[in-house]
């Protein structure tokens, strides 16, 4: 009955070790089949329990085809039958070995001359194979750009480089992928912009550098420095300058699908094409309640509601404020385009959901539907999440 499952839960009582425990024999194990009744999503969850009478644990194994390997790794937050789980470690010594060779961590930034080719550099990353982890958009102090930038204390570029970072909008990422810190080097090219263009032309600095500290991305250099992340500069503190705007501004969500189908970058690029702004960005991994919560006032009036909310948790999706003049919701409305992506490709082909959407829950993007609610879905992302 159940094919290549997902260990929902491995206890082993007084066991704090990485092995819990020897392969168990065949005397030393008993299956069952269980069923479980979920309260939240109103189902019937059928598992396969399993005691090992050597150690008094158990094992509780599903069907999950929602979620793959690439999905699991530490730190990620993931979502198992309306349960939000956080990958805090590796359980056993041939999975710590075999996942480490395979994900390297590196950090990423998008610098402020960068700012406005955002969803092009997101579309490099993904076109190179990189996970992204975590995203988020902040305004460095000077004081935090001098924290970051301690290494190059004393260097002739240190006072230009500090003051250029705090001077407006960045982006950091967190990155994974085999050997991911020199080929993140290998994919922003050379320091020196002069040279990336001309012997890097495709780099993200061949194409987007100004000048040798204007040069759109910053790499680390060294494991050492990739420490950066494991630190939690940009990702374990609540310390940054609010880049949400909340005036006559409107939310754009890439939802978790398009998220995964590695098609985020060329989605915020549209949207910055057509002149929008974007104020806020940062990617979230929502929880049941909090999805539930934000899709709301759809709950008795949309019959895809229940659906809409499952797929809004089903793993991370990139949440991100846009401005213009006048009209910022109706306008990123229209930029979206009908909420059923065959109907868009018939009316409307060169719309964002039209592009990218595969279904009516599966559409790409959300945006606000009405003028007054554009702030307040602004204010539950970049607000209340934050808190």
């Amino acid at each position: 009955m159940f094919n290549v499952g997902v260990v929902l839960s491995n206890f082993s009582l007084g066991s704090n070790n990485r092995s819990l425990r020897a392969p168990p024999k065949e005397e030393d194990r008993y299956a069952f089949t269980a069923s479980y009744y979920d309260t939240q999503a109103d189902l019937m969850r059928q598992y396969q329990l399993t005691f090992f009478t050597i150690d008094n644990s158990i094992e509780m194994r599903a069907e999950y085809p929602k979620l793959s390997l690439k999905d699991l790794y530490i730190g990620a937050l993931v979502n198992i039958h309306s349960r939000q789980l956080k990958i805090e470690g590796y359980a056993d010594d041939f999975t710590a070995n075999k996942l480490n060779s395979q994900a390297e961590i590196t950090l990423a930034m998008i610098k402020p001359d960068g700012y406005y080719h955002i969803g092009d550099i997101i579309a490099e990353i993904y076109k190179a194979e990189f996970r992204i982890n975590k995203m988020k958009m902040v305004h460095l102090t000077k004081q935090q750009a001098e924290e970051f930038y301690a290494v190059h204390y004393g260097k002739p570029f240190y006072n230009n480089l500090v003051d250029f970072m705090s001077s407006g909008r960045i982006v950091a990422l967190e990155l994974s992928k085999p050997d991911a810190i020199q080929a993140w080097r290998n994919l922003i090219g050379p320091t020196n912009f002069e040279v990336a263009r001309r012997e890097k032309p495709n780099s993200i600095r061949g194409k987007f550098a100004s000048d040798g500290t204007r040069n759109a991305v910053h790499g680390s250099d060294s494991s050492e420095n990739a420490k950066i992340v494991e630190s939690n500069f940009f990702f374990g503190r609540n310390s940054f300058k609010p880049v949400a705007l909340f005036d006559n501004s409107t939310l754009g969500i890439v939802k978790p699908h398009a998220v995964n189908a590695g098609s985020a970058g060329s989605i915020l690029s549209q949207v910055q094409k057509y002149n929008f702004d974007i104020t806020a960005l940062q990617m979230f991994t929502l929880d049941k309640v909090n999805s539930a919560d934000f899709f709301e006032v759809y709950k008795g009036v949309v019959p895809e509601y229940l659906n809409m909310v499952e797929e809004l948790c089903s793993s991370p999706c990139i949440a991100f404020e846009v401005v213009k003049d006048e009209n910022a919701v109706e306008d990123f409305r229209s930029l979206c385009g009908p909420a059923d992506p065959e109907l868009a490709r018939v009316l409307r082909p060169n719309t964002i959901r039209a592009q990218f959407g595969q279904d009516k829950i599966k559409n790409a993007v959300h945006c606000t539907d009405l003028e007054e609610d554009g702030v307040l879905e602004v204010e539950f992302f970049f607000n209340i999440m934050q808190s």
